[in-house]
């Protein structure tokens, strides 16, 4: 039998709807501000019952009724030290590993017990492998540069070469797809034995990208890089500089830190700025090349054959990217004094853990 009530609304058998969260609202503000329980009915539009019943249960703090849980502290203490010991294993794995310490429990169980625990799935980062000596080189060198400013950051002229396959077309790392449509050729990443890929060469600054790109085509020696820098990093100086002073970075590659090429610096007068070993990671140039390869990536069109790269590869770096450089670099700063507190960090606990 069903009622209509000039207060709540309807009344199906005799039990009216739960409250809801504007009608609590409402109750708790009134409340609050002292008025009586026949004005806060009137004001949210239910039953006075009802209001004298919310505030005593929000009064109480009375939690209501669930089911109890069928693992115990001392269980999810376990399943936090399994995940902890190895975070790479999936929750099946994980979840063996957890009943098998004679915890009874089902795989979703598992799955959303680490999840009250705070643990996510996610893609994990990728930072290149350091050996102590080098976390310990790595930390002084942040430590160094931690009070440098924005504008001797912009006196910076950041290079580095990057490898870009063509191979992959419009492909990214996951795909949405219905079920059944695994073998759907839309669906599907392709791999090839040996990919054709072409390696480049820039610089940028906080004036924007370099005129020109170096596509180099065969092994860097020491001679072949001073060429690179004579009819691409000098050109690229003088449109971002003019006649300022600058400094140049590069990385420890055996080409860059020949003898060879120390001695083509000192004779043009360029100084180089000190760089710890195996730190792409703190290149802002990074970010130009990866957001060149996410627009290669995400492309409408597949690209099939190496020619085409060499304009798509111009037409992408000259695209206005000063903004997002500026940004890259006034935050570089920070980024040095993150990154020697992580890399302290690095040697005072996870170095004890391997």
């Amino acid at each position: 039998m069903v009622s209509q009530s000039s207060s709540v609304g309807y009344t199906i058998m005799g039990k009216t709807a739960d409250l809801t969260v504007v009608q609590k609202t409402t109750i708790d503000t009134l409340h609050k501000e002292g008025k009586t329980q026949k004005v806060i009915a009137k004001e949210a539009g239910c039953s006075q019952s009802s209001v004298s019943k919310h505030i005593n249960r929000e009064a109480k703090g009375r939690k209501r009724c669930s089911r109890k849980k069928c693992t115990s502290n001392r269980d999810n203490h376990t399943l936090e030290r399994i995940v902890l010991q190895n975070p790479f294993k999936n929750v099946g794995e994980i979840h063996k590993e957890w009943t098998a310490a004679g915890v009874s429990a089902s795989r979703t169980t598992t799955h959303r017990r680490m999840q009250d625990m705070g643990f996510s799935c996610r893609i994990p980062c990728v930072k290149p492998l350091l050996n102590n000596r080098q976390r310990q080189k790595r930390l002084a060198w942040a430590k160094d540069k931690k009070d440098s400013t924005a504008v001797e950051c912009s006196k910076v002229m950041f290079s580095d070469e990057s490898k870009f396959c063509i191979s992959f077309g419009n492909q990214g790392p996951r795909v949405w797809r219905k079920r059944g449509e695994a073998h759907n050729p839309r669906c599907l990443r392709s791999s090839v034995k040996c990919p054709q890929s072409v390696m480049v060469w820039g610089a940028m600054s906080s004036a924007g990208v370099g005129p020109l790109l170096c596509f180099l085509r065969s092994k860097v020696n020491a001679a072949v890089y001073q060429e690179v820098l004579e009819h691409f990093m000098l050109p690229a100086a003088d449109q971002l500089y003019g006649d300022a002073d600058f400094i140049f970075q590069q990385d420890l590659a055996p080409a860059y830190s020949a003898k060879a090429t120390s001695t083509w610096f000192k004779d043009h007068g360029i100084p180089v700025l000190n760089w710890p070993a195996n730190s792409p990671d703190l290149n802002p140039i990074e970010n130009l090349w990866g957001i060149v390869k996410r627009k290669m990536r995400y492309a409408r069109h597949a690209i099939y054959h190496i020619s085409y790269t060499y304009d798509i590869l111009v037409v992408y770096v000259r695209l206005p990217h000063e903004d997002i450089i500026l940004h890259y670099i006034s935050n570089i700063c920070g980024k040095k004094t993150t990154y020697g507190l992580c890399t302290s960090f690095q040697l005072s606990s996870y170095s004890r853990s391997i």
